[in-house]
């Protein structure tokens, strides 16, 4: 992203602080007295997404930022499709109004991006003007030409991931993968306290393009899911031994980190399941052999994932059963049973190349780090 437009825009969000937040913020739970809220929206490979983040006006602090909300529209944009096409646009629009009319945020204070992982895919297929047709007609339908709207470089995005997601005093020890619809990125800082050195992983392949891969390997005359676990076998053998155990090694992680922790969609959507009452922790700790089983469920005793039976299974009768359910059953309507498969295998697979040197330690899985890039362009350019 264009750092100079950031800073513009920020500086300019800046001086339009109110200590009072208008009545159509009210309904949004905030932290600070006096604070201002900024939005992010992401074009992504699944769908787009937007996330509302407070952010305590004058303060000093790194990390003084509050997440309030978050919401998605999935529209498939990497199928690169008219119907998808349109919907992804329909989307991108609709949450750019929403955020404007219904939160009262001014232009200046709202963020558009592409995310690395559409650009990767668009450019692995040579579909580019897709995305560039997306931009402008984006333009063109919320009467703004001069919008900024940037197509995210892999290696920014994962540094800034990085930054927002995993807390300052775990920053120098922590190797981050985030698995995203369309790739995975991540990296590590490898000089303590500097945090503009970055070493980057790169993979491209998410969650979606995996499940896509998998889903076009198949026989016209046999969509099973027998058949498509099969092909989900081939292509996710294929991204281990032609590009997954290079990309590990060339990051050199194995020596400079104690801590391996996984954000995206699919991070999310297996913490939510394996350890469905740690609905109020941001971060869980897993092994390899507990995704593993969790992999096997998804294709062999899928009902068992349900919020129905994962509740029943609850003995705490101090935990919210309802609210739990609630996150289980939206864990659900994003993700369908095919592409839990192909996001549980992918991380399964990337775990596999860190599993003997890390499995007494584990693995974290984060929930919430689709916020992760713009809490840290907002941490970091209103801190300096």
């Amino acid at each position: 992203m264009c750092t100079s437009y950031l800073k513009r825009a920020l500086l300019y969000g800046s001086a339009l602080f109110t200590t009072g937040l208008l009545s159509a913020q009210d309904n949004l739970k905030l932290k600070y007295d006096n604070s201002v809220i900024y939005a992010g929206i992401e074009v992504g490979a699944k769908g787009v997404k937007m996330s509302l983040l407070e952010l305590e006006k004058d303060s000093k602090l790194s990390n003084s930022f509050n997440i309030l909300k978050d919401s998605s529209v999935n529209t498939d944009f990497i199928s690169f499709t008219g119907p998808t096409f349109s919907a992804t646009l329909n989307g991108l629009s609709g949450l750019y109004a929403t955020a404007l009319t219904k939160y009262n945020i001014p232009s200046s204070r709202v963020f558009t991006v592409v995310s690395s992982g559409v650009k990767m895919q668009a450019e692995k297929e040579q579909k580019t003007f897709w995305v560039n047709n997306l931009v402008d007609s984006f333009k063109l339908k919320i009467k703004e030409p001069k919008r900024q709207v940037e197509i995210v470089d892999v290696s920014q995005e994962a540094r800034l991931s990085h930054l927002g997601i995993v807390p300052a005093a775990k920053r120098f020890s922590t190797f981050l993968i985030d698995i995203g619809s369309g790739n995975s990125k991540g990296g590590y800082f490898p000089i303590d306290d500097n945090s503009n050195e970055f070493k980057l992983f790169q993979l491209n392949w998410g969650t979606k393009s995996t499940a896509n891969a998998a889903e076009k390997r198949m026989d016209e005359y046999d969509k099973t899911l027998a058949n498509y676990s099969r092909q989900l076998y081939r292509v996710l053998s294929n991204v281990e031994n032609s590009e997954l155990i290079y990309s590990v090694n060339a990051s050199g992680a194995y020596q400079m980190n104690d801590y391996i922790a996984f954000s995206g969609g699919i991070a999310w959507a297996a913490a939510t399941l394996l350890q469905p009452e740690q609905i109020d922790n941001p971060v869980v700790t897993v092994t390899y052999e507990d995704v593993e089983r969790l992999a096997g469920q998804l294709y062999s005793d899928y009902n068992s994932l349900s919020a129905d039976e994962l509740v029943k299974n609850i003995t705490n009768t101090s935990l919210d059963k309802e609210a739990i359910a609630k996150e289980i059953k939206r864990v659900h309507g994003v993700f369908d049973q095919r592409s839990l498969m192909a996001g549980a295998g992918l991380l399964l697979k990337i775990m596999r190349q860190f599993k003997s040197i890390y499995e007494s330690k584990g693995f974290v899985l984060v929930k919430n780090g689709q916020v992760g890039w713009v809490s840290a362009y907002v941490d970091q350019t209103m801190s300096k």
